[in-house]
């Protein structure tokens, strides 16, 4: 099982959703940030449960730096931070491993790791790991130096009002339904020739990444999809000084692979959580028939009022690893 990831700034995590403990190991951090554990809180804080909507199961997501700083400096060796989890209810889980939840990993993992892998509160496949994201991504922003990073929310179940948006993430909960959206990343003073054609090409790297986020099921660049609704002489983004500034920005920032300077947008689609509270069809092990589920437990009815704070952490991990290839 890989858990690894990047060439320059390496990242593994490890543990899982109702592990006694999951952590990050990072490698290639450059000596001499100033980094403590209060740096985490900002970003830590976005990504909590607590709000309508979102799960009853609330970590108190505790960073502790086991090694790679010293007096509140990086030393340019191993980082480690590890989290504990301490709010955790493993018996909601026994009976998925006979009778697995539709468009959840629990399938997948019995075929491939056998019955026995370790599927409480999802496992490694859990929405708990992006906790792991969010606390590389503090880091990597902070090799990304003035860099920033803004996200929002742009649709959810369907609705592009966010003066709506609460009452959709509510209606679906009150039903014991769920919903998904979509959310738009803009990273701006990024600078440019960070990435490379194809294989390190910006959006080859930060896909990669993305994808890996939990829920994650589509990604685009610049105007994306809506722009091939677009005439080449619509959608070409004129160039208007020698900074390479252009008037449009349908490319997102990337040309050829390569960041050209202007904000880097991303929009990334976030599925329904899967896990719901109504009646479900699926397969049970135990009696080979196709039957009811009712999952029970503790999910959010909405994902992405919690993800915001992943995506950017996700591309800042993606750029940090293509400027420390420089």
């Amino acid at each position: 099982m890989n858990n690894n990831f990047g060439k320059h700034f390496n990242i593994t995590f490890y543990g899982g959703s109702h592990t006694e403990s999951l952590g990050v190991i990072i490698c290639g951090v450059p000596q001499g940030l100033q980094l403590s554990e209060a740096d985490f809180e900002a970003d830590l804080a976005r990504r909590r449960s607590g709000a309508k909507g979102t799960t009853p199961r609330r970590e108190g997501d505790v960073p502790h730096i086991v090694s790679g700083v010293e007096g509140g400096i990086t030393t340019g060796g191993k980082l480690e931070i590890v989290f504990y989890n301490e709010n955790t209810r493993s018996g909601d889980y026994d009976r998925l491993r006979k009778h697995p939840r539709p468009s959840h990993a629990d399938l997948t993992a019995r075929h491939k790791y056998g019955e026995a892998f370790d599927l409480r509160g999802g496992g490694i496949f859990s929405g708990r790991m992006t906790l792991l994201f969010v606390a590389a991504g503090v880091v990597a922003k902070k090799i990304m130096g003035r860099a920033t990073f803004s996200s929002r929310i742009v649709e959810i179940g369907g609705c592009r009002d966010a003066a709506q948006f609460e009452s959709v993430v509510s209606a679906a909960h009150q039903s014991g339904d769920s919903v998904g959206g979509v959310i738009e990343c803009t990273v701006t003073g990024a600078g440019r020739d960070l990435g490379e054609p194809f294989f390190d090409s910006v959006e080859s790297i930060a896909s990669h990444l993305l994808f890996a986020v939990p829920a994650v099921k589509g990604v685009e660049f610049g105007s994306g999809f809506e722009g091939i609704r677009l005439r080449g002489s619509e959608r070409n983004d004129r160039i208007i000084n020698s900074d390479g500034t252009t008037a449009t920005n349908h490319e997102g920032g990337i040309n050829g692979g390569i960041t050209n300077g202007n904000p880097i947008v991303v929009r990334v689609a976030v599925k329904p959580t899967p896990s719901i509270a109504l009646p479900q069809q699926t397969y049970n092990f135990d009696s080979q028939t196709v039957e009811d589920l009712i999952i029970g437990g503790r999910h959010d009815a909405c994902i992405v009022l919690r993800a915001s704070v992943v995506i950017e952490a996700v591309m800042a991990i993606a750029l940090a690893e293509l400027k420390l290839s420089l």
